[in-house]
């Protein structure tokens, strides 16, 4: 009479190999990207030092309500996404590519709100020239706002792949590249946040 042997998970999961989600091009880009938001966030910290005074009155300009919003929008986005990726890897294309839209409509809906604050601090007269904290402010979130632009249009590519089912549910290196670049995306918002609105 044979005894079946038991499987140990932990042990399968060890043989898998292991790797970094996407290729490894995308993560010198992630961590070159954030090296020069460090960079920036490093001189702001720098120049609050030197005017805490300005810097603190105009934050104070700011309305925390449209960060806290962007911040909701992002993070609803990113959990969309990682729903997306583990929906191709269990080959459900058609739910997949249902994340994928709500994301990229996340990432339509930053935009807009960014124009409205963007246009509500142009109608004030602030501007990139106004003092130095409204260069860093307009300077990061515009730079930040590019990457959110370039984002939505990898959601794009990566919804109308899921809908054309055009992609290995084995291998899905295109959707990991993707959601690794949203989520960095992501992060930096997170940082920008409580360092632009919220830092007293």
């Amino acid at each position: 009479m044979s005894v079946e042997s038991e499987v140990d998970p932990v042990a399968v999961l060890e043989r898998r190999p292991r790797h970094l989600p996407g290729v490894e091009g995308v993560w010198v880009f992630v961590i070159a990207d954030m090296t020069v938001f460090g960079v920036l966030f490093a001189c702001f910290m720098v120049g609050r030092h030197q005017d805490p005074a300005l810097f603190e009155a105009s934050r104070h300009a700011l309305n925390p309500n449209f960060g806290g919003v962007n911040t909701l929008i992002l993070l609803t986005s990113s959990l969309l996404v990682v729903l997306a990726l583990d929906a191709v890897r269990k080959n459900r294309a058609r739910v997949a590519s249902h994340f994928l839209a709500g994301a990229f409509c996340c990432g339509v809906a930053f935009m807009v709100s960014k124009a409205i604050e963007y246009t509500e601090k142009l109608n004030a007269n602030i501007t990139l020239l106004t003092n130095d904290f409204y260069m860093y402010y307009f300077t990061m979130t515009g730079i930040h706002l590019a990457h959110v632009v370039a984002g939505n249009v990898v959601l794009f590519v990566l919804w109308f792949k899921a809908r054309a089912r055009t992609f290995d549910p084995d291998s899905p290196t295109v959707f990991e590249c993707g959601a690794t670049y949203w989520h960095m995306v992501d992060l930096l918002w997170i940082m920008l946040f409580p360092l632009l609105y919220l830092l007293r």
